[in-house]
């Protein structure tokens, strides 16, 4: 078994009885894994942009147990710890859980987007969140102009939304 198969059953583990938040990382760890690939990611850019796929939501159980709320700024406030905890246990190198947690705990915070695993994983996001959440077009079409920057984001987008 793969260090990320491992993470992905871990998850799923954790996010126990929740097919919504199951169901939605396996989706966005579905979109990073093809838009890292089509954009040529060398291998361990690919690994933290699917390991970050995975646990990018680590977040939001916490946020809803303290909060009572999942916005995405306490995702980010409670998301690194967890997924370090998760990380750490699975015997990811410290680089790889540094690049992963950092990606975890901004990744609602666009203008942090510094190297494209951080864009993949925003873009995979925002892919699924945008059916998932029902949003008009309006607001896709504007997200899409201002945050994708991926060819095969874009062409993703474009073909879920008829885009032009």
């Amino acid at each position: 078994m793969s260090l990320l198969n491992d993470l992905a059953l871990k998850m799923m583990e954790y996010y126990k009885n929740d097919p919504k938040n199951i169901s939605h990382f396996m989706k966005v760890h579905s979109y990073a894994k093809l838009i890292g690939e089509e954009e040529h990611l060398d291998k361990d850019m690919l690994f933290i942009t699917e390991a970050a796929a995975y646990v990018h939501d680590i977040g939001i159980k916490n946020a809803l147990a303290k909060y009572n709320s999942s916005i995405g700024m306490l995702q980010e406030k409670e998301g690194p710890d967890e997924a370090r905890k998760m990380l750490e246990e699975l015997e990811f190198t410290d680089e790889q859980i540094e690049r992963i947690c950092y990606i975890v705990g901004n990744h609602h915070t666009y203008s942090k987007i510094d190297n494209i695993d951080f864009q993949i994983v925003v873009e995979a996001n925002l892919i699924a969140n945008y059916y998932e959440d029902n949003l008009p077009l309006d607001n896709i079409l504007y997200s899409y102009d201002q945050i994708f920057k991926t060819e095969t984001g874009k062409r993703i987008m474009e073909n879920i939304y008829n885009l032009a």
